[in-house]
């Protein structure tokens, strides 16, 4: 076990290697980077996500550049640069790095990200870090109580659609998941906003972030009210597609388990219906859904939620990865990408331990050449 944890770990290293470098090549090809971004702000002609930038991240930012005929500024490589001082334009590539060639830019990335330094953002004066902990609440109470409330339903829903496959129950509950399946979350939020959230009919929950004006002072079981009166319309819309999912393979397992020999077996036995089903399928069923529950988890962490956020005006994680990609943000774009692959890695050798806790049967390091 232990040799296998270590192999699983030095192979995260390459891994990590390998996504960091085709994400950085792929960034070289991008067009409009940070100092072209810089350069349309200044020149009125960015409307889009950077317009927000106001010379926070330095004084460079803060000075309007000199206008002049300049040969060199006329050609320089970057779009819309005519007419301003090259050397405004070189300060600006020593302030974002770009001073440097690429080979050298990313392995001092690496080494940075190998100290766990990401750096700064380059349109906020604050750390990488401090920004994925400011938005980290919000990712974290939807990933959170959206898997727990997905297993919470699906499993018993599951298990008794399995014990009473092609009832009249079976039927209707299967119809109404497909139709739940088939309907895209962020679609599903508009349709809850319209209905519940003052849209065109009721008014009942609020619509714009995690807790009310003046949450602070309110007594302790009124803050948790609060709380929940806030994610209730977001959870249901983010949990309807793995909803649908999870009651499917719940069910599909159990049905399996249920058609095998050993449980023919128990029941000729002499063993209850109820005795069959948890203290024999129960656990062999379960072996795949339990097993999944980590990856279940960080997908709704970290993959699920943009649309979401951006519709319930909550700013999580993936608001804030989506908005870096539009500025062209390169730390926060590529440390939350490190960040974000690491812990999928480590969360993929939980997933295969828990395969080997839940059914000892399976080893993984003995299956190894």
């Amino acid at each position: 076990m232990t040799a296998y944890i270590a192999r699983r770990v030095l192979l995260m290293i390459p891994t990590l290697l390998g996504i960091l470098f085709v994400s950085f090549v792929v960034v070289q090809f991008a067009p409009g980077g940070p100092v072209e971004r810089v350069i349309a702000q200044l020149s009125g002609s960015d409307t889009g996500a950077a317009s927000r930038v106001s010379g926070s991240s330095g004084g460079d930012f803060g000075a309007r550049p000199q206008v002049g005929a300049s040969a060199d500024a006329v050609s320089s490589k970057y779009r819309g640069a005519q007419g301003l001082d090259p050397e405004f334009i070189k300060k600006l590539e020593t302030q974002f790095g770009f001073d440097k060639p690429a080979p050298e830019r990313f392995a001092l990335m690496l080494w940075n990200f190998a100290r766990f330094d990401f750096g700064k953002s380059y349109f906020r004066d604050v750390s990488v870090i401090q920004l994925i902990k400011e938005k980290l609440p919000v990712s974290m109470s939807l990933g959170i109580w959206m898997t727990l409330l997905t297993y919470l339903i699906s499993i018993p829903l599951g298990i008794r659609k399995a014990v009473q496959d092609g009832t009249r129950l079976d039927t209707w509950t299967s119809a109404v998941i497909i139709v739940g399946f088939a309907i895209p979350g962020f679609l599903f939020a508009i349709l809850l906003i319209i209905l519940f959230a003052g849209g065109s009919f009721f008014n009942i929950f609020p619509l714009r972030g995690l807790t009310s004006d003046g949450w602070a002072q309110f007594p302790w079981y009124w803050k948790i009210i609060d709380y929940f009166w806030h994610l209730a319309l977001p959870l249901v819309s983010m949990a309807l597609g793995a909803f649908a999912t999870m009651t499917l393979l719940t069910k599909n397992s159990f049905l399996d388990e249920i058609r095998k020999q050993y449980v023919m077996t128990a029941r000729a036995k002499g063993c209850s219906e109820r005795q069959v089903l948890y203290n024999h399928v129960f656990r062999n069923a379960m072996l795949i859904v339990i097993a999944g529950f980590p990856g279940a988890f960080i997908h709704a962490f970290f993959s699920g939620s943009l649309l979401i956020e951006t519709i319930f005006s909550l700013d999580g994680l993936g608001l804030l990865g989506f908005e870096s990609v539009l500025n062209r943000d390169y730390p926060v774009v590529f440390g939350t990408l490190f960040i974000f692959s690491l812990v999928g890695l480590v969360i993929n050798l939980i997933s295969d331990l828990a395969y080997m806790w839940i059914d000892p049967r399976i080893d993984f390091e003995a299956r190894e050449v």
